[in-house]
């Protein structure tokens, strides 16, 4: 009980999602795919370490 309402709206969403025509703009999507985002990622995670520098051990002597 209860369920009707919910699967009407997964339906609806799935065929909207099948038949609906997409613009889809696939040069911003391989610049993502392909982006080197290594370098971003090594510089969050150093500021992340900066962050909590001063909880550390070492810190504290």
């Amino acid at each position: 009980m209860g369920r009707g309402r919910a699967k009407a709206k997964q339906t609806k969403v799935a065929r909207e999602l099948k038949y609906r025509t997409h613009e889809t703009d696939f040069s911003a999507l391989a610049n993502e795919l392909h982006h080197d985002n290594s370098s971003s990622e090594a510089k969050r995670s150093d500021d992340e370490r900066d962050d909590y520098a001063d909880y550390s051990e070492s810190s504290r002597d």
